[in-house]
């Protein structure tokens, strides 16, 4: 199954073109239904004012589709429970029209109307909900993912059978076997090895091959290269295995890659423009959040008094963007004299020196709504790596390699490696969080930054990852 490059850069079959198509059309029909049920007892003047519509109705489903498209419904490995399937529709929709509101101010003969608008609006989230729902139901699972052959039978190779094991872990693709071309020792499963004796290009067809996965242990003398490039040139996709293992699990796995593989991979971009807007967009999501949350945060440090005393607020030292040091604000959930010896220490599970207060606000995530103030300063941004205690970050970056290029970007109060892993009190978690950390660092984007705040809201309404 040939597959097409669209939404960052994202893989897409066939059967998610078709989905994609439907949408569209569904959110165009959505601006005539709105028409109709704005106008039904209007005059044909009123009608009249906002014709042709036509251009309009393309206009508005195609920010939808890339406002939905940016949420990551249109991946292959999407899947979703239906309330945050809900969640990222509607956020979808809001940043499309959002998108399409800031357009209206430059072109306002494009305007039709805050009413059909709305209405449209409405319609396209309830048709769309509704058909991705009815997509995932109807459709034969395996036709969705990518067909893949893997390139080696070693180590190397055996590292997808051993981490992507469950059958969750190949949402978007299925093995369609391993290649042996000599060298590597057997490890992965003799019978999933692809024995016909034909060149790749022949085994591309013969198995509809979409990618090709190169996995093999030691490269030299063993690649094909004349093969592969033929391969190549009729669209099978060619993918090194850490890259492999990048997009199939949205971290970066260190212990297959090399220096050289941060020196030569794509992403770690940095630019004034993407800077300006990261920065526009942490300022206004933060004032935002602080003119919704203020009764809850003074309610909040009534509690903290009441229950404890004060200081209602915690400060902290955390290292920051390029190992500069700034003092974290929270809500204090611990007894005052929590580390009345001077040591610093990893939070623990059921941890005796939070308070009842503290347990709460934790389990919430309401302790950390003062860090609002460290991203306004500019110490923090809203989304991005955990901010570490110097302490703990000079010891983790003695036993983790790469550690410290988590700090190539500010951190955030909420972020890509917090909503993919438990919240970490060991060596080994801090590790495991690392790897999500760096692929942030390396793909960070606007987008990716929404996709990051949706995903939140969803850990907050299930409490996940909390303590």
């Amino acid at each position: 199954m040939r597959t097409l490059r669209l939404f960052l850069g994202q893989s897409i079959s066939p059967p998610f073109l078709l989905l994609i198509l439907l949408e569209t059309l569904e959110c165009a029909l959505a601006v005539y239904l709105g028409v109709e049920l704005r106008f039904h007892e209007s005059s044909l003047e009123a009608r009249s004012s906002i014709e042709p519509l036509w251009p309009k109705a393309v206009l508005f489903a195609s920010f939808m589709v890339a406002g939905m498209g940016a949420m990551g419904l249109y991946y292959r490995g999407f899947r979703e429970r239906p309330l945050s399937l809900l969640l990222r529709v509607v956020v979808g929709c809001s940043a499309g029209l959002l998108a399409l509101t800031l357009l209206f101010y430059v072109m306002p003969t494009l305007f039709f109307g805050r009413g059909v608008m709305g209405l449209a609006l409405l319609l396209s989230v309830l048709g769309v909900f509704l058909t991705h729902s009815l997509f995932f139901a109807m459709m034969d699972q395996e036709a969705l993912k990518r067909r893949v052959m893997v390139l080696g039978v070693g180590n190397r190779a055996n590292l997808i059978e051993t981490r992507l094991r469950r059958q969750s872990d190949r949402r978007g693709f299925t093995i369609v076997g391993y290649r042996d071309l000599g060298g590597d020792p057997l490890l992965v499963d003799s019978r999933k090895l692809i024995r016909d004796t034909l060149s790749l290009p022949q085994l591309v067809r013969k198995y509809r091959i979409d990618e090709i996965v190169v996995a093999v242990d030691d490269r030299r003398h063993v690649l094909p290269m004349d093969e592969l490039m033929e391969c190549r040139m009729r669209g099978v996709e060619m993918t090194e295995l850490p890259m492999f293992f990048e997009r199939e699990t949205g971290r970066v796995m260190l212990d297959i890659l090399s220096p050289s593989w941060f020196v030569f991979s794509e992403g770690f971009t940095y630019n004034t423009v993407q800077v300006l807007i990261k920065r526009g967009f942490d300022v206004a999501v933060s004032l935002l959040l602080l003119a919704v949350t203020w009764p809850l945060m003074l309610v909040t440090a009534l509690a903290i008094v009441i229950e404890s005393g004060r200081p209602v607020f915690y400060r902290q030292l955390r290292v920051g963007v390029n190992g500069s040091v700034f003092q974290l604000l929270k809500f204090r959930s611990m007894r005052p004299d929590a580390e009345g010896d001077g040591r610093a220490r990893w939070a623990a599970k059921n941890d005796s020196r939070v308070t009842r207060v503290g347990a709460v606000i934790r389990k919430l995530r309401i302790d950390e709504l003062p860090q609002v103030f460290n991203v306004l300063r500019g110490d923090m941004s809203f989304v991005g790596p955990r901010p570490e205690r110097p302490e703990f970050t000079q010891e983790l970056a003695l036993k983790i390699p790469y550690y410290q290029e988590r700090h190539r970007v500010k951190p955030g109060i909420t972020g890509w490696a917090q909503i993919r892993y438990p919240y970490g009190a060991t060596v080994q978690d801090a590790m495991e969080k690392l790897q999500y950390d760096l692929y942030y660092t390396k793909n960070h984007s606007f987008l990716l930054d929404i996709s990051v705040l949706v995903q939140t809201a969803e850990v907050i309404l299930f409490g996940k990852g909390a303590r």
